[in-house]
């Protein structure tokens, strides 16, 4: 058995390069001198995805008993809007998660009266009332996913409405 020069591993008798660091045995050459040797890098260590913040839910501020108990006098203001927003406020007034809900109901309310305010001063063009129109479809619609986030016993601010900065 050799024993290496460099490095001091054992090879074997007729080995013209050393198994472990490469370093030549008895003045032969290596085959391609400028190659560094491969060197084995530690694997990236896999971290679990963070859940992502979403400054919008406000689910965590509320008691999961008060979600629970008063998620039937969260739904009205989505459902019934103004009357709703009346029901509400009356039944549920110390409920922090219903005010919340009805805080949100009364912008969506707010949004959807302006728009039929510029739509009644702007009816004689066309593309008002069209465009109109499909705003208030969308309003709705957010309105309906509103809803459906009550029925989880979530509190999230709705989407586009909480971009309108003269609705904070």
């Amino acid at each position: 058995m050799k024993v290496c020069p460099n490095c001091g591993a054992q090879l074997e008798d007729n080995a013209a390069f050393c198994v472990s660091c490469g370093a030549p045995m008895n003045g032969a050459q290596p085959q391609q001198p400028n190659q560094p040797q491969p060197q084995y890098q530690a694997q990236p260590q896999y971290y679990a995805p963070q859940p992502a913040y979403d400054p919008a839910d406000h689910t965590a501020e509320f008691d999961p008993k008060d979600i629970s108990d008063n998620k039937v006098f969260a739904m009205l203001p989505y459902i019934m809007s103004v009357i709703g927003i009346i029901i509400a406020a009356l039944c549920a007034k110390e409920s922090p998660y219903v005010q919340f809900h009805i805080r949100q109901a009364i912008k969506l309310t707010v949004t959807e009266m302006l728009l039929g305010i510029a739509t009644a001063i702007l009816v004689w063009t066309i593309i008002v009332p069209i465009v109109a129109a499909i705003a208030l479809v969308v309003l709705e619609v957010i309105s309906i996913i509103c809803f459906f986030q009550v029925c989880g016993g979530k509190a999230k601010e709705p989407a586009i409405i909480k971009s309108l900065s003269f609705l904070k």
